[in-house]
């Protein structure tokens, strides 16, 4: 596993199955955040994954958003959920793209 840093506290990657869990939480990512809904192609369903998480007492979050239709509401939902979240944070949806750019439209909406 080979997250993006976008900071020291936030990291983003591509669709994750059970295995990327294991190592997200092995690598001491505190949350994971997943922004890719289950009904697009390829996306491995969060429900299988969210035992995973929890099971280690790690908070896993379903954030589902549209690739090419991001929202300013999408981005208020991440800076909240960022505000409370322990970090460091890792994102993911199908490569890594839109949790990115979801996070840099976030940044006007987190509390400094």
């Amino acid at each position: 596993m080979q997250p993006n840093f976008l900071t020291d506290d936030f990291a983003v990657y591509g669709q994750m199955d059970a295995n990327d869990i294991a190592a997200a939480l092995e690598a001491g990512f505190k949350t994971i955040i997943c922004n890719r809904p289950d009904s697009e192609d390829g996306a491995v369903p969060f429900d299988s994954l969210k035992p995973l998480a929890e099971a280690k007492s790690v908070p896993i979050i379903y954030q589902p958003v549209v690739s090419g239709a991001l929202t300013d509401d999408d981005a208020r939902q991440l800076a909240e959920i960022l505000d409370s979240a322990e970090k460091p944070v890792l994102a993911y949806c199908r490569s890594g793209s839109r949790c990115s750019i979801l996070y840099q439209m976030a940044q006007g909406y987190l509390r400094r």
